[in-house]
């Protein structure tokens, strides 16, 4: 098992490229604690940040949830133990307005977002950046599961050493700025190291359960989440089979997701899935699991983070691995920038890939693979007589 003097050598010194005063986003959980007494350890000045993202009564006392009560309590415990300096700083409305409001928006439109993403490009790696950078911190560290290495043209992502733990799909939108400013020292490790580490520095939250829910949605119901939100209500639609039949109706699409199978209401004998929501008809289409199958991923918003410019590359297919949805391994696919799109085909078709997921690029044939960026989905489609399946 890995101690703290081993990974301690691990993290430049202060005084460096990232000077002696750095930032530690810290949660209240094992991994931001840890983060922060390793730097503390190491020499640097260090002040702690816990954001205060909601307040819905309940989350303050559940165990499985983050940046509530009990969790700033746990980070303010933390850095007095620590002897660091330590602020919360109140960015309710901001996650409310680019995270909570806009997860009931993607949901409104049939789309199935990724709330953590937005959260990392906006609340956290936009503002707490900026607000580290008013401190005159010379970087921001957090307990995020990725590595972060040197390159020709400056620094790149890894995955982190744990597959299993790994959180670079998460991290695909962060700009080159702020990936210059931001340190991961755990992407080496395992979380059972990290909490062997968290016994030995003796810090109180070493045995703290890690948190599972998407922070704002109590218990895992994002239907009542996004009705709370939302600025009116939704109508009833049609349930339709792909073959035309009306199956019967719903009160809302926000209610489905792509793929689903449980709960549609309707039955025809055979296992019926959401294959596709029409936001503009207000429909919901279902159908067998063999019509959730998808070759192609158009996708918008691309951030690209390549030694080389994506548009100084050759305009033909890249072959690279890609990750659909953060629970998959990375797939061997090609990227092709066709007609002003950028369009990834998948070497082996993946089932339920939905509108608003992200699809995360990746290079490398073994060990932790490199995260060179990525897009979200705006929609999908199967291979055509003239797309054929890229080589491996």
């Amino acid at each position: 098992m890995v101690s703290v003097d081993q990974v301690l050598a691990t993290i430049e010194k202060p005084g460096g490229e990232a000077g002696r005063h750095i930032v530690i986003a810290m949660s209240g959980g094992v991994d931001s604690s840890v983060t922060a007494a390793l730097y503390a350890a190491r020499g640097y000045d260090v002040t702690g940040v816990t954001m205060q993202l909601y307040d819905h009564g309940e989350a303050g006392i559940r165990a499985k949830s983050c940046c509530a009560g009990r969790d700033i309590m746990d980070a303010r415990n933390v850095a007095a133990d620590l002897g660091i300096a330590h602020y919360v700083v109140d960015y309710e409305r901001r996650f409310r307005a680019a995270v909570m409001e806009d997860f009931a928006r993607s949901y409104r439109r049939g789309e199935t977002p990724v709330p953590c993403i937005r959260c990392n490009e906006t609340v956290k790696f936009t503002d707490l950046v900026r607000f580290a950078r008013d401190l005159g911190a010379g970087a921001l560290a957090t307990g995020h599961y990725v590595q972060r290495k040197p390159r020709r043209r400056g620094s790149a992502i890894y995955q982190g050493a744990e597959t299993g733990r790994d959180q670079s799909y998460f991290l695909f939108s962060i700009t080159r700025a702020q990936l210059e400013f931001v340190r991961f020292p755990l992407g080496g490790l395992t979380k059972n190291e990290t909490r062997a580490l968290a016994q030995e520095l003796g810090l109180s939250v070493a045995a703290k359960p890690d948190s599972q829910d998407i922070c704002f949605v109590p218990g895992g119901d994002y239907k009542e989440v996004v009705r709370d939100l939302a600025a009116q209500g939704e109508a009833p639609g049609e349930i339709m089979h792909t073959d035309g039949r009306v199956l019967g109706v719903h009160d809302g699409i926000s209610g489905f997701t792509i793929g689903q199978r449980r709960g549609l209401g309707v039955a025809v004998g055979d296992p019926l899935y959401v294959i596709e929501i029409e936001a503009r008809t207000n429909r919901v289409l279902v159908g067998p699991r063999e019509e959730l199958r998808t070759g192609m991923v158009y996708l918008r918003d691309l951030n690209w983070l390549g030694d080389t410019p994506l548009e100084e590359m050759p305009d033909e297919p890249m072959l690279l691995k890609v990750r659909i949805r953060s629970t998959r391994a990375p797939q061997p696919a090609a990227l092709i920038r066709k007609s002003g799109e950028t369009i990834i085909h998948l070497q082996n078709s993946e089932y339920g890939v939905s509108p608003g997921q992200a699809c995360v690029f990746y290079s490398g044939k073994t060990g932790a693979l490199r995260m060179l960026g990525g897009g979200w989905i705006a929609r999908t489609g199967e291979f055509g007589a003239d797309d054929p399946v890229p080589a491996a």
